[in-house]
């Protein structure tokens, strides 16, 4: 099993997991010409995953069932997602194309946004959309503070080796931001420096895993004595919570200027 992240637009990433055959679950396809070139290098399409409604994970996949009539689509329960053949929430296990997935509602980004993941016994993956990126998280369009945070705090809690497959190449962009807030987090600098260096080569900066993001990601860190001092320093005061922590950084990052 393999996983290959095929970039499409600007800075999207479409998940490939594929097994030995060469059959793939495809997740959040944005647009089908990235997933097309992949087939006609013998990649075969067994399913597509998506994780939330935005038409930069689920605009291609109209084109990918008029090539594949019969390929299954699974998706959450929103509507605005019409092209889905299955829907799943919270706690629901999926078997599609060979693999099994536990499905985690994951509100913030969008009200109805979910990760994925996969647990063989040899391999942990969180497939986790525009909810958690490498050193930082989704916007707020649709959810609160409150429940941002308990989605990053419920996907924290998988285990430290889980490899995290998310939907932008937003690394190097989000460490500026995170030296910022961090700027003496040693595993911090230590994954800037590899983002940049990948990027540098034309590579991907993910997968990565959990215990990276959880050693680096402020949005993962919000109690952590760094975090909590340069929020105090730019409130003049501590943060009443963790929610008001996670809210002012994401306040922050959202008018954030290198």
């Amino acid at each position: 099993m393999s996983l290959l992240a095929l970039p499409a637009f600007s800075d999207n990433y479409i998940w490939a997991l594929v097994a030995d055959g060469g059959r793939a679950i495809i997740v959040d396809p944005g647009e089908a010409g990235p997933v097309l070139a992949a087939a006609g290098e013998g990649l075969e399409l067994g399913a597509i995953l998506l994780t939330h409604h935005h038409h930069d994970h689920v605009g291609g996949v109209t084109a990918l069932r008029e090539r594949w009539p019969d390929l299954p689509v699974v998706a959450p329960y929103d509507d605005r997602i019409t092209t889905a053949t299955q829907r799943v929430g919270e706690g629901e296990h999926v078997e599609i194309a060979g693999h099994g997935f536990d499905v985690m509602e994951v509100p913030g980004h969008t009200l109805s946004h979910i990760a994925y993941t996969l647990d063989d016994g040899h391999d942990r993956i969180l497939f986790s959309g525009d909810t958690l990126f490498s050193l930082g998280c989704g916007r707020l369009f649709e959810g609160s503070p409150e429940q941002m945070l308990d989605s990053l705090t419920r996907l924290a809690a998988l285990p430290d080796d889980t490899r995290l497959c998310c939907g932008h190449e937003y690394t190097v962009a989000n460490a500026t931001f995170a030296k910022v807030v961090e700027p003496d987090n040693p595993a911090l600098q230590r994954r800037a420096e590899q983002a940049r260096a990948l990027r540098g080569d034309g590579r991907p900066t993910l997968p990565t895993t959990l215990g990276e993001e959880k050693a680096a990601n402020p949005f993962l860190r919000t109690e952590a004595s760094g975090v909590l001092r340069t929020l105090r320093e730019r409130l003049g005061r501590a943060p009443a919570d963790r929610v008001e922590a996670f809210a002012e950084l994401r306040r922050w990052k959202d008018g954030f200027v290198a």
